[in-house]
């Protein structure tokens, strides 16, 4: 202890022997059967490695944090962060390479599927300098991988996205939507602002975000079947990817929830003209205005759904939030309808006094209902 003149004592921290050289993140919704054996995993696979691993839980309801929390206790290698009122894959690993230490971070899933026994190669190709990112893949050079555990539809789909993503990329990186990587930590520090937190391709958007093209290295591994719990991708990811695909093309100019919103809301255009065609007979005025509730409600299901899907709403929040919604919607609802009238009177196409009617909203729709409703 040293004491300054005329200050307080004041506790030094002895040096440690062996500096952190590694932070595993691993992001949890529903995961508590597999912590134990993915942390036997992880013991195995790193030995002589200083580690740490840090499980960043969305409250799952199965207990995960708790989980951790108990192991954490006796092991000082464990972290847990339990994040409430937050859901995504890709916020809870921003989080928790904000929250490490090590000058190396590794994403790996909780789930299993991923081969732990690479970390130690990951990790001596980033000592070594020989890469800025270092990818799991599952399609480089593994007979069978990927299909051995997707199935042939999630096959097709991913591989249909990673060539998207090397589009935008303009890089030969055969696994740009992995979910199993290790990169230096100032990667996710220097671009976290500007990353999305929903989600589940974070890999692709810390590479799109970079001023520079980092260095890639990529390894081969079998994609395994899950030990336990459920799947958490589903047909909403898909619409997720492709906001992001177009916001990394704008070069972020347009973030990612709004070009879901729009994509959602042209959907509603479809609604709303199916709708207002099949009642007609009632007067064009009568039918766009149910026409229009109709469209606010197929949005307002399909925007919990999908766009805020990180916050979306359940039970009665969910009614409440519907009333929210409707009440923002119909602000604008007189000029949609008013609009469309106008047009519809001046000219033959009843579909193009529709879809004039709907775009009158769409700016106003999006910003009052993000801030009031979700």
């Amino acid at each position: 202890m040293t004491a300054p003149s005329g200050g307080p004592l004041r506790h030094q921290a002895a040096p440690a022997a062996h500096p952190l050289e590694l932070g595993v993140i691993v992001p949890t919704f529903k995961e508590a059967p597999n912590v134990r054996p993915l942390l036997a995993k992880l013991e195995a696979a790193l030995q002589g490695v200083v580690w740490q691993v840090i499980f960043v839980d969305d409250d799952s309801p199965d207990g995960t944090a708790a989980t951790v929390k108990e192991i954490a206790a006796v092991d000082p290698r464990v972290m847990c962060l339990h994040r409430i009122g937050r859901r995504g894959l890709a916020g809870a690993v921003i989080e928790g390479a904000m929250a490490s230490a090590a000058p190396f971070v590794a994403v790996i899933d909780g789930d299993l599927q991923h081969d732990e026994t690479l970390l130690p190669q990951m990790l001596k190709a980033l000592q070594e300098d020989r890469a800025d990112v270092v990818v799991g893949s599952r399609y480089l050079g593994v007979a069978g991988a990927g299909a051995s555990a997707l199935g042939a539809r999630r096959e097709a789909g991913s591989r249909l996205a990673n060539w998207l993503g090397r589009r935008v990329l303009r890089a030969e990186v055969t696994d740009p939507m992995s979910g199993f990587f290790m990169l230096r930590r100032e990667m996710i520090q220097a671009v976290a602002p500007a990353l999305t937190t929903s989600g589940f391709k974070v890999l692709f958007d810390i590479l799109a975000s970079q001023k520079t093209p980092p260095r890639y290295l990529e390894l081969p591994y079998e994609f395994r079947a899950r030990h336990a719990g459920d799947s958490k991708l589903d047909n909403g990811v898909v619409v997720q990817y492709l906001g992001l695909l177009v916001a990394k093309l704008t070069r972020d100019l347009i973030s990612p929830r709004f070009i879901m919103f729009a994509m959602v809301g042209a959907s509603g255009v479809g609604v709303h003209l199916l709708i207002l065609r099949s009642l007609l007979h009632l007067g064009f005025a009568e039918a766009q205005l149910v026409a229009a509730l109709g469209a606010m409600t197929s949005n307002y299901l399909i925007n919990n759904a999908v766009t805020y899907r990180d916050r979306r709403k359940r039970g009665a929040a969910l009614l409440v939030g519907y009333f929210k919604f409707v009440v923002l919607c119909s602000v604008p609802l007189a000029a949609n309808v008013a609009v469309a009238t106008m047009v519809y009177e001046r000219g033959p196409s009843w579909w193009v006094a529709g879809v004039a009617g709907a775009v009158v909203a769409a700016v106003w729709n999006y910003v009052t209902t993000s801030r009031a409703v979700w």
